[in-house]
């Protein structure tokens, strides 16, 4: 995982695209021009609505960055080095050699499934992806495959992921795999975006692709039965023909969710953003923002540049209203602890979400035209694109005959919006144990409701809108 800012189209409206997908509910699209089809090009729009239904309910996942890397921390040689934990073997230009000697430090006895994927339940997460193996070629299970791998090459022995896949399945959670396909730092012919540095790692692409990836693909996908496969970081040496021997063997497994970075032309079920919202999220396709609590995804001890929980949530709320997923990255420790200023605040969302959870899960998106920000006319984005500027006022979730209001910044005595399409049959406020009602008063698209002088939560308080059709 690398931070960057992919280039995104602007894609056509909700409505143009519900429209499309109703009148081709029945028929598989058009397939693509692939070398091997994969389920994307082949199933039916209601096909593909049964088989993203969790995903779409859930909103709110945990994503864990783990590996080696927590081992030197964010520093080489007694000294930090710039960049995100995880990517300390490229920014630094380790060998291969020295690199792998972190393995005989990593004994992470601390580590507790249970208490992992409690705290993603108390977060209310619906759904854990872990890192089975990042750039660094550290495979995070036993693999016969390649001995580079925490079985084989660590002194603690054991399997994490099968322990994390039976814990959460155990607690209700759906259980994901992050696997670096493309680069890989320690293993000759793995690609390496910023160039390679030591001939150890000179080799062909291909063979590595054959001998390692897609050898331990195979081994994840029996073992753990993940529920989604996370790819990253795709190059040019993933050939469309290359992607299409992976794409092959996803397709023996017909319910897995898999993201847009294969490579080889493979578009995937999802969008990724990473470290941003989009301003109007994706619009008829399916996406998931994926995002750190301080500056890195992998561990670094001197990282403590943590989100407030206000952000947190709110970012959580701002994606649900564009209809999006909010992965949600944590960096445990070489001990297997998770460092205690992400845990409070995924505890303290999920007090909020015990209260609130209705209007975030399986929920819709907005009803409202209102942008709830605007683009600048000075600052550029990394694009060198106009720079999208929040406002962090309300936003909107919606269900069939609700509409959830979050309020940031409370209105004062009355709620007003300008443009409700939707018909307002009567409205409460959803932390109200007894669900007052309040009045409401329509005329046209000009919708007020009356509220009480003080906000029940000082994040966000949840106004619930009931609707009716027509």
């Amino acid at each position: 995982m690398k931070r960057r800012i992919a280039r995104f189209a602007v894609v056509c409206s909700i409505a143009t695209s519900v429209a499309a997908a109703l009148a081709h509910a029945d028929a598989p699209p058009s397939p693509a021009k692939h070398p091997v089809a994969a389920i994307q090009d082949t199933e039916t729009a209601a096909q593909r609505d049964a088989r993203m239904a969790w995903w779409r309910d859930a909103r709110f996942g945990m994503f864990i960055h783990w590996g080696l890397y927590s081992v030197p921390a964010g520093y080489w040689k007694d000294k930090p080095v710039p960049g995100l934990g995880e990517w300390i073997m490229n920014d630094a230009k380790i060998p291969v050699a020295d690199y792998k000697k972190f393995a005989a430090q990593f004994d992470p006895t601390q580590f507790d499934a249970h208490t992992w994927v409690s705290l993603a339940k108390a977060a209310g997460m619906k759904y854990i992806v872990i890192t089975s193996k990042h750039h660094d070629g550290f495979a995070m299970f036993p693999s016969k495959a390649n001995p580079f791998n925490i079985h084989d090459a660590t002194p603690y022995k054991h399997d994490p992921l099968r322990e994390l896949a039976d814990e959460a399945r155990r607690q209700g959670l759906k259980f994901g795999l992050y696997y670096s396909q493309d680069q890989d730092w320690t293993a000759p012919g793995g690609a390496a975006m910023d160039g390679r540095w030591d001939k150890a790692q000179d080799g062909d692409f291909a063979q590595y692709l054959h001998t390692k990836a897609i050898p331990q693909l195979k081994e994840i996908l029996a073992h753990y039965h993940p529920d989604v496969l996370w790819f990253d970081t795709p190059t040019k040496e993933m050939t469309p023909q290359l992607a299409s021997e992976i794409v092959a063997l996803l397709n023996q497994y017909p319910q897995l969710i898999w993201n847009n970075r294969l490579g080889g032309g493979y578009p995937g079920d999802t969008e990724t953003p990473e470290q941003f919202i989009p301003p109007q999220g994706f619009p008829g396709k399916d996406w998931e923002t994926c995002m750190t609590i301080n500056d890195t995804w992998g561990y670094k001890s001197h990282d403590t540049n943590f989100k407030s929980t206000d952000v947190l949530l709110r970012n959580l709320v701002d994606i649900a209203s564009k209809g999006g997923n909010y992965l949600l990255n944590v960096g445990p420790d070489s001990h297997g602890v998770i460092p205690a200023p992400e845990a409070e605040r995924l505890r303290a969302i999920g007090h909020w979400l015990d209260v609130n959870g209705e209007s975030i899960y399986g929920t819709h998106p907005t009803p409202f035209a209102d942008a709830h920000g605007s683009f600048s006319s000075t600052e550029k984005d990394d694009n060198g694109k106009p720079r999208w500027i929040p406002t962090w006022d309300w936003r909107a979730t919606s269900k069939p005959g609700k509409v959830y209001v979050h309020l940031f910044e409370w209105p004062g005595k009355t709620f007003h919006v300008a443009d409700a399409t939707v018909h307002a049959t009567g409205a409460y406020l959803l932390a109200d144990p007894h669900h007052t009602p309040l009045k409401v008063t329509q005329h046209g698209e000009q919708l007020d409701v009356q509220l009480p002088a003080k906000a029940l939560d000082p994040i966000d308080t949840v106004l619930v809108i009931e609707t009716k059709a027509g």
